[in-house]
């Protein structure tokens, strides 16, 4: 068998020598770079490139950081409470961390300022510890009783099961808060009546644990294992932290509600058809997955949208340029300071809240196409999605089923099996013409990264650390095309399960 060239980016093949009993081994450097072993023979073994393993600090802290997730956020969160209990004087400082800050005794509602950034961050922690605990003392027991004994398959299912919880408890808290409002199906009352200053203490605990939520997603995404869609995930994430800082600071939180109630609705779906398919019902895996589509459509594309057009047509009436008195709401005359049109600040005026809490806040042209540029992101992303849904509809429609199946799900498994075969078939090794050792299978088809290939006095343990050696982090962005579709199709879709 000739020697073949790498492929760098699917394939490469590595030489066999022999040892002196006759069994193949991995040749020396200068026989790896000629193509011939020591005995003139060449057995090559196609093997195929895995991702290389970042091993830069940043990849090994956030490595570090997904390993201690649980120990890391439950002695934050000692912490707090002991220096709260054990430190009277701090209490004013720590007591932020554990509450909504802001609160009007008159009123009964709260405001914003910088006090409620603690909360935020305290927020992040007890989501990152609660994910971690739910996902690894709930989740994943619940799998493997489930059938599901793949190692990233449990993962994966942890990691929907984890989506649905949070999803459904904030989808519900959203709809209620919703539902009980002056602009409950009422796309004017979203935007009258600016600026909006109190909320309740509901709707404050709402806004601020959501913003948590999404910066906690941000970390997530770069802690663990990335994929194919990293990129767009990110952004989509970038976008909706900002969206959800910028509205709640500008006295939005109204239409914020709104549209997070349409995005959790959707995910609520997605992750339930998802675990359907992890548990082997495909059946009811391909009915939620029709279910998924249509909420998708309806919501994201038909109601987001709405809000949209809202900010387009409707603002311009219920909030007209200008600026106000921040406390009672009141349009300011035009004056140097206040003009008539608003000015032509963005982050000055959004952040008004933190800078100067009872001052006049404005509202120009430049703000209204900020806000609705920043939705216009948000729904290409999502029409890229769409786009990639529909191919497994039609798959689904056609008979074929959805079973694009992700490689990053089903890694170790094929290392591991791919190991048993290289073992059986080195056993099998029989004599061929000449008294050579031949392979009496096809060469195998392995996954295996460039630091497992070592140069030297070859050993079976050598030999078993070159297969055995996996890439668990890698970085790059992905470049829309077939590989990538068929990535986040196995994300939103509903593949048949692998047996094992």
């Amino acid at each position: 068998m000739e020697h073949a060239a790498a492929s760098p980016a699917t394939e490469t093949r590595v030489l066999l020598d022999k040892d002196s009993n006759g069994v193949p081994t991995l040749a020396p450097k200068a026989q790896l770079l000629s193509g011939v072993a020591a005995d003139g023979s060449a057995h090559a073994v196609k093997v195929r490139r895995k991702k290389a393993r970042d091993d830069s600090l940043l990849g090994t802290f956030c490595a570090w950081l997904e390993q201690h997730q649980i120990g890391l956020s439950v002695n934050l969160l000692l912490l707090l409470a002991l220096t709260h209990a054990c430190f009277p004087r701090a209490r004013t400082t720590t007591r932020k961390f554990f509450e909504l800050s802001y609160y009007d005794a008159a009123s009964g509602r709260y405001t914003q300022g910088w006090d409620d950034l603690p909360f935020v961050f305290f927020g992040v922690i007890v989501f990152t510890a609660l994910r971690a605990a739910v996902m690894d003392y709930v989740l994943k027991p619940f799998a493997r009783m489930g059938g599901i004994s793949k190692k990233k398959a449990t993962v994966r299912f942890a990691e929907q099961g984890w989506l649905l919880i949070y999803c459904s408890i904030f989808w519900s808290l959203g709809m209620y808060i919703h539902y009980n409002s002056p602009y409950w199906l009422n796309l004017y009352e979203i935007w009258n009546n600016f600026p909006t200053r109190a909320m309740s203490g509901l709707m404050k605990g709402y806004y601020l644990l959501q913003f948590a939520f999404w910066l906690q997603q941000i970390l997530v995404i770069n802690m663990e294992e990335r994929r194919k869609d990293h990129w767009q995930m990110f952004t989509h994430h970038i976008i909706t932290s900002a969206l959800v800082s910028m509205s709640y600071s500008y006295y939005q939180t109204k239409v914020g509600n709104v549209i997070l109630c349409l995005m959790d609705v959707v995910d609520i779906f997605l992750a339930g058809a998802k675990l359907l398919k992890y548990l082997g019902y495909q059946t009811a895996c391909d009915i939620g997955f029709g279910v998924f589509i249509a909420s998708w459509v309806i919501a994201r594309h038909g109601l987001y949208l709405a809000v949209c057009w809202s900010i387009y047509a409707i603002v311009p009436i219920a909030m007209p340029y200008g600026c106000y008195d921040s406390v009672s709401g009141d349009r300011l005359p035009d004056s140097p300071t206040t003009p008539a049109n608003g000015g032509n600040e963005i982050m000055w005026e959004v952040l008004q809240p933190f800078r100067d809490p009872e001052g006049p806040v404005c509202f120009n042209p430049r703000i209204r196409w900020a806000f609705l540029g920043l939705l216009g992101g948000l729904q290409v992303i999502t029409l890229v999605w769409l786009y990639m849904i529909i191919q497994v509809a039609y798959k689904v429609l056609t008979g074929q089923g959805a079973d694009d199946t992700r490689s990053d799900d089903e890694g170790d498994e094929e290392e591991e099996s791919s190991q048993n075969e290289r073992d059986g078939d080195i056993g099998n090794m029989e004599k061929g013409k000449g008294g050579k050792a031949a392979l009496s299978v096809a060469p195998l088809e392995e996954e295996v990264g460039v630091e497992g290939l070592h140069f030297g006095t070859p050993t079976r343990r050598r030999s078993e650390r070159l297969y055995k050696r996996s890439s668990s982090r890698a970085s790059g962005i992905s470049i829309p095309g077939s590989s990538d579709r068929k990535e986040l199709l196995g994300r939103i879709g509903c593949e048949k399960p692998v047996k094992d």
